[in-house]
């Protein structure tokens, strides 16, 4: 076993690799012993020097202690970054055994190898896994079922998984169920795209849920060293660094982690406001509400902003050459052809849909779908200020859209979409050779063929396409008609009465259109479904 994941090492880290492993964790240790520090200082002040007043100011008792700790960690981590940052400058981390280099050195995915966990090479430490996958797999479609039916099914799904999961309520029950699932899948069979999907999910819930915790400074500062640990970690791995550091991707990097920075910022500052609105006390904005001139104050501060972007568009120029190609020819074509990286999202969207939805009405009602919110919006709170309890429908439905089914998938095309258009993991060699049987079958085959056994005549005229794809064709009208009263008889009630018919109409046909992909990509992945209605003759599948 050994000398197999010594077989799957690849290149040996160059020198260039361990002296930036070491300015890594050099500068890993400066940010860990700096808030550290910040929160040590914390721990001094008064209630009043906290412009958000919570966190560490006002602690007593066990609370201060565990912050104390928690600081005296941050002190631990910097000194543990300080020694992996000299090992690297010295060119010491290659001959570190061969257990710590396959975890540290190669990413997380050589280590459960060494580990027996991937590849089947341990069943006895895969089994709780499986065990743990396939319970918590049944608990979530039990629990979603009965809570889906409400009524009586609800409250004994309450009573039953509500119990085992510490009392949680329906979402939270739901979420902590699915990061099981994915989380398990995960290790078991390695990055795909059921759980990429899955997982981005179940994370972008668990922030919502889970936000009074997760938008504390410390997790926060703790989620960021876990992302960069890991990151350091699997830029040790040649297939992950090679497509990390390649310059049309290092910008998606950066745009990562900003939209996850501003979305955690936005979170924390309506989670502090909710606090300070429940208090009676006015919002952070209101107090900090303060009028300054365009001229000196505003022109001083962009003149500044200007002068800083253009140093580092210059050494980032200079550093970092500009991903120019050759002339494009028709005879010799990119593999993969990639779209700019703003219009990943859509390519992504190509994989399930005909370019005709994916590229041209999708677009089009996202550009209609934005234009039309401030004229179907019937709640004026949270103008001005951040909130999340005053709006957490359109906050969670807005973050969902952007987040979930926009961001995530520009990072599925930019790493995670090789040769071929086929999904490889972040340790994965990138190989044309790569071959992935796609058996896609479209609804109407799934419903004549293999239930009734009925084959219709090709080529097929107008009244033969019809009947072939009658059961298609009642499924896309029974969602886009049916669906929408029967929501406003349960599920948005409230908002129906709120809205009237015209702006609910448009509303609930905007949210349809949305879940259309994720519920596409479901179908493609659990039953190989290509088309709901699938009429090639005329160009038209959905």
């Amino acid at each position: 076993m050994l000398l197999a994941a010594m077989a799957h090492t690849g290149p040996d880290i160059s020198p260039i690799v361990q002296t930036g492993l070491g300015w890594f964790y050099a500068i890993l240790a400066v940010c860990n012993a700096a808030f550290a520090w910040y929160w040590q200082r914390q721990l001094g002040t008064s209630p009043a020097a906290s412009s958000e007043g919570n966190d560490v100011s006002a602690l007593e008792g066990e609370q201060r202690r565990a912050a104390e700790w928690s600081a005296r960690v941050w002190f631990g981590v910097a000194a543990l970054a300080a020694v992996l940052a000299i090992l690297y400058f010295l060119g010491l981390g290659p001959v570190l055994p061969l257990w710590i280099r396959n975890t540290v050195d190669t990413g997380l995915q050589r280590g459960l190898e060494t580990l027996g966990i991937l590849g089947g090479a341990n069943f006895a430490i895969r089994l709780p896994f499986l065990l743990l996958y396939w319970v918590a797999l049944l608990a979530l479609i039990v629990d979603t079922v009965m809570v889906a039916a409400g009524g009586q099914a609800r409250q004994n799904a309450d009573a039953v998984f509500g119990k085992v999961l510490l009392g949680w309520d329906a979402p939270r029950r739901l979420t902590a169920m699915l990061l099981i699932v994915s989380g398990t899948s995960l290790i078991l069979d390695g990055l795909g795209p059921v759980n990429y999907f899955f997982l981005s999910v179940a994370v972008f819930a668990s922030f919502y849920l889970w936000r009074k915790v997760l938008t504390r400074i410390n997790v926060g500062w703790s989620l960021l060293m876990i992302s960069l640990l890991l990151g350091g970690l699997g830029m040790t791995d040649y297939d992950f660094r090679q497509i990390i550091i390649k310059p049309d991707n290092v910008p998606i990097v950066g745009m990562v982690y900003l939209v996850a920075f501003f979305s955690w910022f936005a979170l924390r500052r309506a989670v502090i406001n909710d606090e300070r609105i429940a208090q009676g006390l006015p919002t952070l904005e209101k107090e900090e509400e303060e009028k300054v001139l365009v001229w000196p104050d505003l022109v001083y501060t962009e003149l500044i902003c200007m002068v800083i972007v253009t140093v580092v568009l210059i050494i980032w120029s200079v550093g970092l050459p500009a991903p120019l190609e050759q002339p494009a020819a028709s005879a010799k074509t990119p593999n993969p052809s990639k779209a700019p990286w703003y219009f990943l999202g859509l390519q992504e969207m190509l994989v399930y849909y005909d370019p005709w939805l994916a590229g041209v009405v999708f677009p089009s009602l996202i550009i209609f779908g934005l234009m039309a919110i401030p004229y179907i919006d019937f709640n004026q709170k949270g103008n001005g200020y951040f909130t999340f309890a005053e709006r957490p429908f359109a906050i969670v439905t807005f973050g969902f859209g952007f987040i979930v089914l926009w961001v995530t998938l520009i990072f599925l095309g930019t790493f995670l979409r090789g040769p071929n258009w086929n999904f490889f993991g972040p340790f994965e060699t990138w190989t044309k050779s790569k071959l992935v049987p796609l058996n896609n079958v479209d609804l109407s085959e799934y419903f004549w063929v293999r239930m009734l056994n009925v084959v219709w005549p090709s080529p097929a005229s107008g009244g033969v396409i019809l009947m072939r794809e009658l059961p298609g064709i009642v499924l896309v009208l029974l969602y886009f008609l049916v669906l929408p009263p029967l929501l406003a008889k349960t599920i948005f009630r409230s908002f129906f009465i709120r809205m009237g018919f015209a702006r609910y109409f448009v509303m609930v046909n905007l949210i349809l259109v949305m879940a259309a992909l994720p519920i596409k990509m479901i179908l493609r992945w659990a039953f190989n479904l290509k088309y709901i209605i699938g009429i090639p003759e005329y160009f038209f599948n959905i």
